[in-house]
């Protein structure tokens, strides 16, 4: 087995949720040196979960969810998932993700997703990708770790499954100013994953979560584990169209926002070929250290 198929395997081994009884699912964290368990693994379970119970045919176009607590990586984490509608095209569920705190269940996460059968278009327009060096001009995130040392360590831990080509160095980048305040970089997951696009679509979410809140430090510059450290609050995504999470896509994060400890960030996502097929929305915390 290749780097990139065992890389490949172990993010399926994130998805494959267990089925306990109807309607709930347990999914497991791999081993990791991390307090908290990463939000996108959290965010990417709880969809597998949703699509698990709705009817073939149909692909979530949508989902909204927020971040209640903080993830334990040593305790499983279950997926209670409700059934709020089924009509002729769509469906809509809802999933709270629990752990034992002290011998009770507390909920961690909760999700709104919703599921459509598709169907003609009326209208149909998209926003261009920019113009941005590929993939292959690009260094990876694992040389532009090198000399970081403990700084790069988290960002290493939670992208282990992921190959990703960031524009600029990411742990130290320079403070950006309007109107260029963009950032991009090119993501695929490591090896190949199934033809089933659920699992694109929740491996998608996975890595849609890694570097958004990193928008919201982009006009100060200096990136994490230096003076700031953050979290994500709620992670909201639409897609537009099928996108294969195992080839090359640009992510563009960018943040009009940012107040009272808090930064709202958004998130474009095109395949190589120019196709605009997610767009990410989240709100995060933000403190510098020592708060």
């Amino acid at each position: 087995m290749t780097a990139g198929e065992t890389q490949a395997a172990a993010l399926m081994g994130v998805l494959d949720l267990e089925e306990r009884s109807p309607g709930v699912f347990v999914g497991q964290t791999p081993t990791t040196r991390l307090q908290r368990i990463f939000g996108g693994q959290v965010a990417g379970q709880a969809l597998m979960a949703a699509a698990r119970t709705v009817p073939g045919g149909r692909g979530v176009h949508s989902l909204h969810s927020y971040f209640l607590r903080p993830g334990d990586p040593n305790e499983e984490l279950r997926y209670t998932v409700e059934r709020i509608r089924d009509g002729r095209s769509f469906s809509t569920r809802r999933v709270i993700a629990c752990q034992q705190r002290r011998g009770e269940d507390v909920a961690v996460f909760a999700l709104t997703a919703d599921f459509h059968a598709g169907e003609p278009a009326v209208v149909t327009h998209a926003r261009p990708m920019p113009e941005v060096p590929g993939p292959d001009e690009l260094r990876t995130l694992a040389d532009h770790a090198a000399g970081y040392g403990e700084l790069a360590a988290p960002a290493l831990e939670i992208s282990r499954a992921v190959e990703q080509r960031p524009l600029v160095n990411p742990f130290a980048p320079d403070p950006k100013s309007p109107p260029h305040t963009q950032s991009h970089a090119w993501f695929r997951v490591a090896g190949r994953l199934p033809d089933d696009a659920g699992v694109h679509a929740a491996a998608l979410t996975f890595v849609s979560d890694l570097t958004l809140l990193s928008a919201g430090l982009a006009r100060v510059g200096g990136g994490w584990g230096g003076r700031y450290v953050g979290a994500s609050l709620d992670h909201a995504i639409w897609f537009h169209a099928p996108v294969r999470a195992d080839e090359w896509f640009l992510y563009e994060t960018d943040s009009p926002a940012a107040s009272e400890g808090r930064a709202l960030c958004f998130g474009s996502i095109w395949t190589a070929d120019g196709r605009h097929v997610a767009t990410v929305a989240q709100e995060g915390l933000i403190r510098s250290l020592g708060e």
